[in-house]
């Protein structure tokens, strides 16, 4: 009995350690799975969490339990508002109907040197699609330089959209922000000073999981906005990105909340 329990204690760790490794391979070398990879991460901690309280009510029992209810009642409430927040980012992950507006901004994402990371191809595919669509559109393209870029995020936007067909004297360059709030407040500042009506509505290009967050800071900052999805990929990596815009809105909250920007 007691040896059939300590082999069913070594193939338990030898899992844990086995998910871990899993964890490790995701973050590294797998672009794109890094959220996917941390869930299972604090999946793997959660789970070796209880089978220590098990340790521990052998010889304590009421303190055991009372850990238990406590860790169980955070793990609770962590999942209801992390689910609470992606109902909210998956119900914004769309084209807004009746797109059109006098000015597009594309959010910039990374360069790798010169070229455009697999996410701002996107944005930029669906930047030339929305441009011929509605060819009285100005595009401001905005993002500043970054680490390993070898120019900001605007002027490689800029050069692919050239490249591809949309007239220079269409795209307006903000190569300054280092943020989603800043990319917006910086592009609605340039608006400002190109426009006869600073107050038309405005349209903002991300990635679908991307939207409700770049939406809320325009309008924070008194746009009237409408939102322009580009696809972010295949499935998996559209989940692990949706997971982990769950964070990038709950901070968004706290900083609103206490500092009334972010």
């Amino acid at each position: 009995m007691i040896e059939n329990k300590k082999h069913k204690d070594r193939v338990f760790w030898a899992v844990e350690v086995a998910l871990f490794a899993v964890f490790l391979i995701l973050s590294y070398y797998a672009v794109g799975y890094k959220t996917i990879a941390h869930a299972l991460a604090a999946i793997t901690v959660l789970v070796a969490l209880y089978k220590l309280i098990s340790y521990i009510a052998k010889k304590h029992a009421k303190g055991a339990k009372a850990l238990k209810v406590v860790l169980t009642t955070l793990v609770c409430f962590g999942l209801l508002l992390f689910a609470a927040i992606e109902v909210i980012v998956i119900s914004s992950a769309h084209t807004d109907k009746n797109p059109e507006a006098p000015y597009l901004i594309v959010l910039g994402a990374g360069v790798n040197g010169s070229e455009p990371s697999l996410s701002l191809t996107y944005r930029l595919e669906a930047a030339k699609d929305y441009l011929e669509a509605y060819p009285e559109t100005r595009v401001i393209v905005s993002g500043g330089q970054g680490s390993g870029e070898d120019i900001s995020e605007a002027e490689c936007m800029r050069r692919w959209l050239t490249d591809n067909g949309i007239p220079e004297e269409r795209i307006i360059m903000e190569d300054k922000s280092t943020s989603t709030y800043e990319n917006l407040r910086n592009s609605l500042e340039i608006i400002h000073m190109f426009s006869n009506n600073p107050t038309d509505r405005i349209a903002v290009l991300s990635q679908e999981y991307h939207l409700y967050r770049a939406k809320f800071y325009a309008r924070e900052l008194g746009a009237d906005v409408v939102g322009v999805a580009a696809s972010t990929g295949n499935k998996a990596m559209m989940v692990s990105y949706t997971m982990r815009e769950a964070f990038g809105v709950a901070y968004m909250w706290i900083l609103e909340q206490y500092l009334g920007h972010a």
